[in-house]
């Protein structure tokens, strides 16, 4: 394939690309939507589920045959917000299409704290899911109430402790720069997560998205953002406290114990592929992505239609791969080693000029082949990324 650039010099660029991996589902279901929220989500729709189960399983039987995985992530909304029958047949269902391989391989469910018992670990122990990722978000009681969560700092601790007991790989979310949020209220937050028996840890600064409830209380002054020096400071905490209990910092928002870094998330990273079922899932296969409707309603009548789900569909360039797969790469600590992307000479042709000029400004640093961002760049990734992009 040939990529042109803008000083119309042609070069080859063969394609290198690896095939599916992982597999991701998305279930939509929710008891409450949360203010910050911009997830393809279904609060109080609890009437649709077995018409949801109906259409996941349609759409999966667009695969013809079952594709073998090393990883499977089932998120949401909040996997098990389901019931017990609905809950089996759905791990039946993404059982049987996504088989996971032998060896080393990893199989995680998000959940939510007030919607952990002891039974829906169980079942979901039976089915092979050996990681769990619950959204704490905090262990403060009135951080929790403005960010519009349903449980409390005790319904959180209780289910870490039994997600730890029955399923072993447990880990968190935590959002920091919540509105009225100090430091120091931000650290509290930090040590109390590495006190509990966690294996993964993922930290996100607050993010105020077009359309959920907390962009338009922005707009209207309701609620303010938090400082960028103080947010600065909740980033550099966020990476310290868990670095002093352990825990290895290895992208730009997550952080493991030795030997536990979520295998599924590296495979986007790495820029392998996957595929995706369920409302406003992303598939990335054979070069193409294919994004289904976010809409749950709209999703569910196309697939009991015979309609395909895909609301949208591309198939990327040459160009639009390397740079996707050096930019995701670069969320990683330890960087991107270029000649794993393309040919040296393909890549120093399209991204030379950004890489020089994000390395002068700090935010970049190169070693013979590989990249990575500086702490500096760490904490503007979203800026310095879209650079490359």
């Amino acid at each position: 394939m040939v990529i042109r650039n803008q000083t119309d010099l042609e070069l080859e660029a063969p394609a290198r690309l690896d095939p599916p991996r992982a597999a991701y589902v998305h279930v939509p279901f929710c008891q409450h939507r949360c203010g910050y929220c911009n997830f393809s989500v279904l609060a109080g729709r609890d009437d649709l589920v077995d018409a949801y189960l109906d259409a996941l399983e349609a759409e999966l039987k667009r695969l013809v045959q079952p594709r073998t995985v090393d990883t499977l992530f089932v998120g949401g909304g909040t996997p098990t917000h389901f019931d017990a029958p609905a809950l089996t047949r759905f791990l039946r269902l993404v059982g049987h299409w996504f088989p996971l391989s032998g060896g080393a391989t990893e199989f995680s469910v998000e959940a939510n704290p007030n919607d952990i018992t002891q039974s829906k670990l169980d079942l979901l122990k039976q089915f092979g899911v050996d990681r769990i990722s619950l959204g704490v978000q905090s262990f403060d009681a009135a951080k929790l109430k403005i960010l519009e969560r349903t449980h409390s700092p005790d319904e959180a601790r209780r289910a870490i402790q039994l997600a730890a007991e029955t399923i072993g790989n447990v880990s968190i979310d935590l959002i920091f720069a919540t509105p009225g949020e100090t430091p120091d209220a931000w650290r509290g937050d930090l040590r109390d997560a590495v006190a509990m028996p966690l294996s993964h840890l993922s930290t996100y600064g607050l993010t105020f998205e077009k359309g959920t409830q907390f962009w338009n209380r922005l707009q209207k002054a309701t609620i303010a953002t938090v400082i960028e020096e103080d947010q600065l400071q909740m980033f550099r905490d966020a990476i310290a406290i868990p670095k002093a209990a352990g825990f290895e910092h290895y992208e730009v928002s997550n952080h493991a114990m030795p030997g536990r870094r979520c295998q599924h998330n590296m495979a986007y990273w790495r820029g392998v592929g996957w595929y995706a079922a369920g409302p406003g899932a992303a598939a990335f296969v054979d070069g193409r992505r294919e994004v289904n409707h976010r809409s749950t309603t709209t999703y569910i009548k196309r697939l009991l239609r015979g309609e395909s789900p895909i609301a949208e569909s591309e198939t990327l360039t040459q160009e639009q791969l390397i740079r996707e797969r050096v930019a995701f790469g670069l969320r990683m600590l330890a960087g991107v080693e270029l000649t794993e992307v393309g040919p040296l000479q393909v890549i120093d042709q399209l991204l030379g000029k950004q890489f020089q000029m994000l390395t002068e400004i700090g935010m970049l640093t190169r070693t013979d082949n590989r990249i990575a961002l500086t702490a500096q760049g760490l904490f503007v990734s979203d800026s310095v990324l879209s650079e490359i992009l």
